[in-house]
């Protein structure tokens, strides 16, 4: 629910355009070669997801910018907590030039 929820809130900021895709083969949208080559840039909420994209794409992961938020699996979508943490993070790290 952690990028299904930043996908709602960040896909009519004009700064960004967004996708989401997750990890595990049951995702909504599986994370594939096609998603992440169409990236500039790439968010992830845990380190486990950083280490996916690293042994499944290492062609990607040495090439991306891939910034993890580290928000732990914890909410439900829309959650007001985690829309708080989400905007607080992806904006610190598009001020830091992180994305």
């Amino acid at each position: 629910m952690r990028s299904a929820t930043a996908n709602k809130i960040f896909k009519e900021d004009k700064r960004f355009e967004v996708r989401s895709a997750g990890t595990d083969k049951t995702a909504h949208t599986v994370l594939s070669q096609e998603i992440l080559g169409w990236a500039d840039s790439i968010i992830v909420m845990e380190r486990h997801h950083r280490n996916h994209i690293r042994k499944h794409f290492p062609d990607v992961y040495q090439n991306k910018k891939i910034v993890c938020l580290y928000i732990p699996d914890d909410y439900d979508y829309m959650q007001p907590e985690l829309i708080e943490m989400l905007n607080a993070k992806v904006e610190d790290i598009y001020k830091r030039k992180l994305i």
